[in-house]
Order: C-alpha cells, then structure tokens, then sequence
C-alpha cells in the first residue's frame, strides 16, 4: 500500500503541495512566531512555498498574520525572506 503524503496549502500562492517542499511557521503555546524547518515544533502552523513571491504575497495580504492570529515581528519576516534565499540558491 502506497504511503500518503501530506499536503499543506501554501499561503502566498494558495497552492497545494506535500508538506516536506514547504517552509513552517509556527505560533508557539507561549505566543512567539518563529520558522519550524523540521517541521515538528508543537503550535499553530502556516506553510509558505520556497519562493520570495509567495511570501511576499503572504505577507502582502496578511495571510499568514490571520492564519496564524498574531502579528509577524519583523525579526520573522527578515529571517524567513534569508531562509528562502539559500533555498532559491540550491
């Protein structure tokens, strides 16, 4: 039997697409906003692709502040607009 793979829906391009090919970001139980890369933290997610476009349109749009129910420091977006570079870069 075939394993399934999930899908999360990114939020700058609403696409569909398995979990692993997309960056995490996480509300934390105390409240912070911080980039999950593994997946695995324990709190509120969104996913956004690999691609500048579709966080900035994510952000853009304030999906990801709605999605989330909190505001995005910007110390998260700087870091997620770095993490995104060396992800374009591979």
């Amino acid at each position: 039997m075939e394993k399934k793979v999930p899908l999360r829906k990114c939020l700058g391009c609403m696409g569909s697409f398995p979990k692993k090919d997309l960056v995490r970001v996480v509300r934390t139980p105390e409240g912070e906003v911080i980039i999950d890369l593994n997946g695995k933290k324990s709190g509120r997610g969104a996913y956004i692709c690999k691609s500048k476009s579709c966080l900035k349109k994510a952000i853009k749009s304030k999906r990801i502040q709605s999605n989330l129910e909190v505001e995005i420091p910007e110390s998260v977006t700087i870091e997620l607009e770095k993490e995104l570079s060396i992800a374009d870069e591979q």
